[in-house]
């Protein structure tokens, strides 16, 4: 149980309306609130049970009533001053906070069950939260306000959740004074005079915290004497450190733990017994606290630093754990994290070899920021033990590498499967090879022709009827030059998008399309992304080789484009669609580091020949799926600078529903606004959902686009742009995925 001093979210005004109390209810999540007088004398409590009661018993409910009328008037309390096991005895089934009340009957706490989870300034702390990262200044600021400060800057810039420093109040920690140490042992007074020349006065700190609230970085505190806690509590810091050689000073943690705010303690330097002595105060004193495996030599061996000792703090102290590392670098904090640590605490410096203990184990500022970037890459790689889900780049992994079940020889519609009639082949783009028995016995509702791969609607046995959409704008498929005739035998698309491979580029279309076929109104060509050699059109490169091939490998499908255009009825340009490059293998760039890559690619695009074409940028996904694995892109993805891109050179975009959509979940933007901003220069669209920060390419209606809202702006922003559904591997199963996102999005679109 613990003492919660921090009463606002569990209280409301008397005269609150139910709707307002119910309101607070469900902000606080623990299913209660206290009623109290303008004085703030308790004067009943009010659970969601009392709310559904008082709701059964009204002819015509009113939300509006006053909250008094639904309360308890008679809760459950205690008194201040009442040791904590009898405030405990009072919680039970039904009764899970209790008022805790000063003599004049205001409420000054409320008991609660220990927390699983801490609230440590704007972080939520435990198991299902990312760890706390504090950047331990300490005294490495060396007694200086300025180095102080800016060491809040570094930390602050490298990604650090908190930092925390450490107050003493000499005259009352030392015996005599502190006066320099004079008769101590040479470890203390060494100790001594560095104190002495290094801390910082209570004045002092307080301005170093002020800068920390401006930087909008949380900001901890060890005190190491009750005059020191007393003056952090004054100025109101979210939480206490308590540093490994005070475990044992049970009256130190006794009054931290009275002044109401979570407590993380170290446990270096004790033995399991003193630890078990340490958590006994802190539960007497009903403290919210987490412990933290501490090894107290600097630098500390790596022999002796015993992570798996966390898991024997969760048990002994039945709370959060983690780790306060003083080994050499950084890569003991990530395995840390790994292995379920909450809170990381690492000591920081600018210079390792300023005087004192803690500089040479600190990491230097972008030491800092790289083991921050690890200690999230490593949570993220964590994941969860839910049901195993291929990922996107799985998928289309296993399209490339595993096996299908294919034809062994011409299979006439009609014909009931046998298993001569079946074999396994690569490439993984058909029905599985587990689903062999399933494809035994059917009745073939097509023709399958020798090699070709058998589907699951092969196995449904439904043959997909010709249907007529309606749509306030035109829609088309996306094509390879091999699947144009089967598709358009099932539909009739106002046009055809030509998603073109590599090899696709050195096909004469006059091959393809003979005399006579009746083709839709126009086209669109979406150019490569993928040639041989591992090369990707990258208009930004720095690299000249790679620049000039992709200003030529941009030409060829322009002039494709052009020659595919007798094939067509309409007097219309054909749209190009290039994803124009900025991508790069481990890293996104900065903001400002954008706009000289945008003038890269504008100076390659000033360099082709567009006559006769619609040119467009592709939005991008912040994490594209090339070559088997994932890349970082840097373009074409934030609204601003897109739409400063062709607001000045004039250009047009191809707007991608999921890489936008995508982008706009990693950079916790609204979808919407991506949206509004980029689409007054939408020339085309490109409809497909999305899922997280990389899942695209998902089925209209099974990811997290709004579709209606975004159809509504789509019609008053760009409302004659062409879509093609993007469906990923839409086209197999004689199109089955299209014509599903297709179906989908008649009643919206």
């Amino acid at each position: 149980m613990i003492i919660d001093r921090q009463t606002a979210p569990y209280l409301v005004a008397e005269d609150f309306s139910v709707l307002e109390a119910l309101r607070r209810i469900s902000a606080n999540q623990s299913r209660v609130v206290f009623l109290v007088d303008p004085h703030g004398v308790l004067t009943g409590s009010l659970t969601d049970g009392d709310v559904r009661r008082w709701l059964t018993e009204q002819a015509t409910p009113d939300l509006q009533a006053p909250c008094h009328d639904a309360a308890n008037s008679r809760p459950v309390t205690a008194a201040e001053g009442v040791p904590v096991a009898r405030i405990a005895a009072l919680l039970r089934p039904g009764v899970d906070r209790v008022p805790v009340l000063d003599a004049r009957g205001r409420v000054v706490a409320v008991a609660a069950p220990a927390p699983r989870t801490l609230r440590i300034g704007r972080h939520a702390v435990g198991a299902e939260h990312p760890a706390l990262v504090i950047a331990e200044i300490g005294n490495n600021h060396q007694g200086d306000v300025e180095l102080a400060r800016r060491l809040v800057d570094l930390s602050a810039d490298a990604g650090a959740d908190a930092v925390k420093f450490q107050l003493r109040d000499l005259a009352a920690l030392y015996r005599k004074g502190g006066a320099g140490g004079a008769g101590e042992d040479l470890g203390p007074q060494y100790t001594m005079n560095l104190l002495a020349k290094y801390s910082l006065s209570v004045e002092d700190m307080y301005r170093v915290f002020d800068h920390c609230a401006a930087r909008d970085i949380d900001v901890l505190c060890t005190p190491w004497d009750v005059p020191s806690a007393d003056a952090l509590h004054r100025y109101g810091i979210p939480a206490y450190k308590i540093a490994s050689a005070d475990l044992t000073h049970h009256d130190l943690l006794a009054h931290v733990a009275d002044l109401g705010r979570p407590m993380i303690v170290s446990t270096g330097m004790s033995t399991e017994a003193e630890i078990t002595g340490a958590v006994e105060v802190l539960r007497e004193h009903g403290a919210a606290f987490a412990l933290l495996q501490t090894q107290s030599t600097y630098p500390a061996p790596f022999k002796d630093v015993n992570l798996r000792y966390m898991d024997r703090l969760a048990e002994l102290g039945d709370c959060p754990v983690g780790y306060s590392g003083h080994e050499r670098g950084g890569h003991v904090p990530v395995a840390a994290v790994a292995r379920g640590a909450a809170i990381i605490e690492k000591h920081v410096t600018v210079d390792r070899t300023l005087e004192g203990n803690d500089h040479k184990v600190s990491l230097l500022p972008e030491e800092l920021r790289e083991m921050v970037r690890r200690i999230r890459d490593v949570e993220e790689a964590l994941g969860s033990a839910s049901p195993r889900v291929v990922s996107t780049g799985e998928l289309m992994n296993r399209v490339n590498l595993a096996t299908s079940l294919v034809a062994t020889r011409d299979l006439p519609s009609g014909h009931r499967v046998t298993a001569e009639d079946v074999e396994v082949r690569s490439p993984g783009r058909g029905l599985q090879p587990d689903r062999r028995d399933a494809l035994l016995g059917v009745t073939l509702h097509r023709d399958v022709p020798a090699g070709d791969f058998f589907y699951p609607g092969d196995v449904t046995g439904a043959a997909r009827e010709r249907r007529t959409y309606r749509f306030r704008r035109p829609w088309g498929l996306p094509v390879r030059f091999h699947d144009v005739a089967p598709l358009l035998e099932v539909s009739e698309p106002d046009f055809l998008e030509f998603h073109q491979s590599a090899r696709d580029m050195d096909v004469d279309p006059a091959a393809i399309f003979a005399p006579g076929v009746r083709l839709p109104q126009f086209h669109t060509v979406h150019a490569p992304d993928l040639y041989p050699g591992d090369f990707l059109i990258d208009l930004a490169s720095p690299d000249d080789a790679i620049w000039e091939r992709s200003i030529h490998e941009v030409q060829r499908v322009i002039d494709m484009a052009r020659r595919l255009r007798e094939h067509f009825t309409t007097e219309q340009d054909p749209i190009v669609i290039v994803t124009m490059g900025g991508f790069l293998p481990d890293r996104h760039v900065t903001p400002a580091e954008r706009y000289p890559l945008y003038e890269r690619v504008q100076r390659g695009l000033e360099r082709l020949d567009e006559s006769g074409v619609r040119l467009t940028a592709q939005t991008l996904p912040p994490f594209p799926w090339l070559m088997g694995g994932q890349q970082y892109h840097n373009l074409f993805m934030e609204p601003e600078d897109t739409a400063w891109f062709c607001e000045t050179h004039g250009r047009r975009l191809t707007f991608d529903v999921s890489h936008s959509k995508l982008a706009a979940t990693f950079h916790h933007q609204p979808f919407s606004e991506y949206v509004d901003v980029m689409g007054p220069y939408i020339e085309h669209l490109h409809i497909v959902d999305a899922t997280g920060v990389d899942g695209e390419g998902v089925q209209v209606g099974d990811g997290e686009v709004d579709f209606r809202d975004l159809a509504q702006r789509l019609d008053r922003l760009a409302p004659h742009a062409p879509f093609i559904p993007e469906i990923w591997q839409g086209h197999v199963d004689g199109g089955a995925g299209f014509f599903t996102a297709l179906d989908r999005l008649e009643s919206w679109f």
